[in-house]
């Protein structure tokens, strides 16, 4: 049995200190109080359902603190700590990374550091050269929204990022993670920090690709008056492109893909490019259609049924409903959000309402990104892109 300390008890974070509990002593330490109160009280701060079935029925060597210090006689830190975008330098903000990997090298003296947060491409072999250390690693977590620990558990892949002298190390941690996991014979990529980096901003523009391929599709058979489903089905029926992924939506959104984008285009400052490029318009493009699309029908109030992604979900962090909810005001254009995760009466100046019913009834349009049964009333004041409810 291993000691972990898990530094971030968000979606990263919190479905790796559930699985790894099952086996080895974990301590999730976050800044959050409320998130470690309801941790050690088995309440998931997060919405994933298997997070919560283990919570309630599976004995767990878990607790949450506040105190930085419980990491000092780990054997392993990992970190899994928010690095955002920031537009104005075109770079990750990586000062929260920056501080808790100081702290670890300064608290403990011999853990394998894990980075699981996302970074930019070269900064695992930067950091390890600024402090004069071997003993930070990287390896992408490659998770859903609501599915993180069932991802864990049955994970497409594991990779870890580590430089030679490394490599036995960055094996054990793979074990470790594949020890717990419900999935057997993992493929299992060991590889230098800078190529895993990649993978994982690679990964994540792809599949912003793929989101961004199928809304410009759906914004063609829209305008031309045709059936997007029946585009999509005979096109996604060819086994090399596949039916999944690939019903449109407002945008690409949520907290991984437009940042990353954002990142992996940033890299590649001074190196041939046209797609990724595109493919960060291409989002802005989207958003704009659809509040063009709205705007055309000259609604006097537009309802907005949830701000979150998709179903499931409890984060609307950098929806891109929200961008067209901003196009919308910028019009002039009066809206109303139906959002029932909010107790407040408003959110960032747009006014909430908390009445389903009341909602309906006022709002002449309500845009769904993803359609809801309760809507099933009132389809004709539905705008959405969801081809599953919308033919």
């Amino acid at each position: 049995m291993k000691s972990i300390a898990i530094i971030g008890g968000g979606y990263v974070g919190l479905s790796l200190a559930t699985l790894l509990s099952s086996k080895n002593l974990c301590t999730i330490i976050d800044v959050n109080a409320n998130t470690v109160d309801l941790i050690n009280k088995r309440i998931s701060p997060i919405n994933d359902a298997e997070i919560e079935e283990w919570f309630k029925n599976k004995k767990l060597n878990l607790t949450a603190t506040l105190d930085v210090t419980e990491q000092k006689d780990a054997d392993y830190i990992i970190i899994a700590v928010p690095t955002n975008y920031d537009d104005k330098k075109n770079y990750f903000d990586v000062s929260i990374l920056d501080s808790v990997i100081k702290n670890a090298l300064t608290l403990n003296n011999h853990a394998l550091i894990v980075i699981k947060s996302t970074v930019p491409i070269g900064y695992t072999e930067k950091t390890n050269q600024q402090y004069r250390t071997n003993r930070i690693v990287f390896s992408p977590e490659f998770l859903r929204e609501s599915k993180a620990l069932y991802d864990n558990l049955y994970p497409s892949r594991l990779v870890v990022g580590a430089n030679a002298s490394q490599r036995d190390d960055a094996k054990m941690f793979a074990e470790l993670l594949g020890d717990v996991a419900e999935k057997k014979d993992i493929p299992t990529l060991i590889m230098n920090p800078t190529e895993a980096e990649s993978v994982k901003l690679f990964a994540n523009t792809y599949l912003a690709l793929r989101v961004a391929y199928f809304n410009e599709l759906d914004t063609f058979a829209e305008i031309k008056g045709l059936n997007t489903k029946d585009i999509i089905e005979g096109v996604c029926l060819d086994p090399r492109i596949g039916m999944y992924y690939n019903n449109p939506s407002f945008g690409y959104g949520g907290y991984c893909l437009p940042k990353d984008t954002k990142q992996i285009l940033a890299n590649y400052k001074d190196i041939p490019q046209n797609m990724i490029e595109a493919i960060v318009k291409s989002n802005k493009t989207r958003k704009q259609h659809i509040a063009d699309m709205v705007l055309e029908r000259n609604p006097s109030i537009v309802g907005i049924y949830r701000l979150i992604m998709k179903s499931g979900s409890d984060n609307f962090r950098a929806s891109a409903i929200q961008d067209v909810m901003e196009l919308l005001r910028a019009k002039g254009v009066e809206l109303v959000v139906y959002e029932p995760t909010l107790k407040e009466d408003k959110y960032n100046g747009f006014n909430i309402e908390h009445d389903l019913a009341t909602f309906k009834e006022r709002c002449d349009i309500i845009l769904a990104n993803r359609m809801d049964d309760l809507l099933n009333d009132i389809k004709a004041k539905i705008y959405t892109s969801d081809i599953y409810s919308k033919y």
